[in-house]
């Protein structure tokens, strides 16, 4: 579930690097840099951005629609070509068996059947239509944390990745431990580094 459903499961990140005193203005810049291509009229097999969280195919942002006061919503797209390997090896071993009975040989050689499964992946790709993917995300500049609106882990490495690529920040997932370091004074975390767990038996 995301942000703007009725109930979701979010992990919360830190937003860690020096953040420029034009803050929005350097946003704006990033999030247009790095928004969401659309691949459906090209052959590319994957594409990945930055769109509206009220509109997957809004990449545009028109009036800055990302900004609510402090924060800063957005949605990662992600769409990819994929082609089923059941259906792959089919259509590869039928093309195989065109090719052999046409050239009349007993048997194709390797680097045919290698060049048979290209040429058929690469046909069965440019037909496959993408399939997107959404990831939903709160960023609150003031306390520098950030909500994202997926447990997935692999969505998760995604994310930490291209939140990097895109505004030159670090993200960090906050544990409990973390979390604590935000809310504590110096002395209460100075004891906080002394603590050693323990097992209850």
């Amino acid at each position: 579930m995301g942000l703007l459903k009725g109930s979701g499961s979010f992990v919360r990140f830190s937003v860690e690097g020096e953040l420029p005193e034009n803050l929005l203005d350097y946003v704006a810049s990033r999030v247009a840099s790095f928004s969401f291509q659309d691949i459906d009229d090209t052959y590319d097999e994957y594409s990945i951005g930055w769109v509206s969280i009220l509109n997957m195919f809004d990449s545009q942002f028109k009036y800055a629609s990302y900004v609510a006061g402090d924060y800063i919503t957005l949605t990662l797209r992600v769409d990819e070509r994929k082609v089923s390997p059941a259906i792959l090896k089919k259509v590869v071993q039928k093309e195989e068996e065109r090719e052999r009975l046409e050239k009349e040989l007993p048997k194709l050689s390797r680097s045919m059947r290698v060049q048979i499964k290209e040429r058929v992946r690469t046909e069965l790709m440019r037909k496959a239509i993408p399939i997107p993917t959404t990831y939903e995300l709160c960023w609150s500049l003031t306390d520098s944390t950030l909500l994202f609106f997926s447990t997935n882990k692999k969505a998760q490495a995604l994310l930490e990745d291209y939140f990097k690529e895109s505004f030159g920040l670090l993200i960090r997932q906050q544990i409990p431990y973390i979390t604590a370091e935000h809310l504590l004074d110096e002395e209460q975390v100075a004891q906080l580094a002394r603590i050693t767990p323990e097992i209850f038996v």
